[in-house]
């Protein structure tokens, strides 16, 4: 029995002897099939190929991992580490033993969050890893779970998964989608932690909001403005997407500033210059 990675999306799935046909994440509009059909990839077959697990401290308390090469999407993994145990935070789609015992050595892993589906990767092997860690996802996200685990536990909407750490659901780009936030994180000032629901620009001084970033697909300006709403009661002066990309200060009046720019512009407010 074999358990199968999605090559596009770096998604698990349940142990089977041949690969599945299709990947129904990669099938859904926000997401998409590459031009040479679905393929698979398995954890022996990355690991004979020489993928490896790269660990980076990206601020006091908080590390990235990665792999490389990149699996599927190539998310940047979130670690949070606090004195009641670490976050895994939008796992990758890859996982060894020198990356577990590396992780191990930060403290382990205590609870395993993915920000939306594109971000499940192998996230019951990372729960297996560390002593069937629970995975939590979106109540109302949970069939797009691709490999069944008696660890996945439900958020409806807000949980304390750790003591400092709350996951807040706050919809967009998935209904389930949810937000991290660490008040002890930017020394103090607050991080959150955002997924794909709030992107942070190359400039990182603004962030953006879309159903589908491959397929370029918007959100309304009443769910955009949601959105903004959403976090407003969250203290935080820094932002991190899924691929470590951040906004260093000022997060909270940077995410309504762009939600108000955003929204004046699909309501067609600047329809005049176009």
């Amino acid at each position: 029995m074999t358990v199968w990675i999605c090559k596009a999306c770096g998604v698990e799935r349940d142990d089977t002897d041949a690969p599945p046909l299709t990947c129904p994440i990669c099938l859904d509009e926000r997401q998409y099939v590459p031009k040479t059909g679905q393929e698979w990839l398995s954890l022996d077959e990355l690991r004979s190929a020489g993928t490896r697990v790269n660990i980076a401290e990206l601020e006091p308390g908080l590390f990235g991992i990665t792999s490389t090469p990149a699996v599927g999407i190539g998310q940047t993994a979130l670690l949070v580490t606090t004195p009641a145990g670490n976050l895994l935070w939008d796992p990758t789609g890859y996982i060894d033993d020198e990356g577990a015992r590396r992780v191990r050595e930060l403290g382990g892993v205590a609870a395993i969050i993915a920000s939306h589906p594109h971000m499940y990767g192998v996230q019951v092997e990372w729960s297996r890893a560390f002593d069937d860690a629970p995975v939590y996802v979106a109540e109302v996200d949970r069939d797009w779970v691709q490999r069944e685990s008696d660890g996945i536990r439900s958020i409806t909407d807000a949980a304390q998964v750790l003591p400092g750490v709350t996951v807040h659901r706050i919809g967009g780009h998935f209904a389930g989608s949810l937000v991290a936030h660490w008040p002890a994180g930017a020394d103090g000032r607050g991080v959150l932690l955002a997924g794909d629901a709030i992107f942070p620009g190359p400039d990182g001084r603004t962030v953006s909001f879309l159903r589908s970033y491959p397929n370029r697909l918007p959100l309304s300006a009443a769910v955009v403005d949601r959105l903004a709403r959403s976090v407003e009661p969250l203290a935080f002066d820094r932002l991190y997407n899924n691929f470590a990309s951040v906004v260093e200060r000022d997060a909270k009046a940077v995410v309504r500033g762009s939600a108000d720019r955003y929204m004046a512009w699909v309501r067609g407010d600047f329809d005049h210059l176009t």
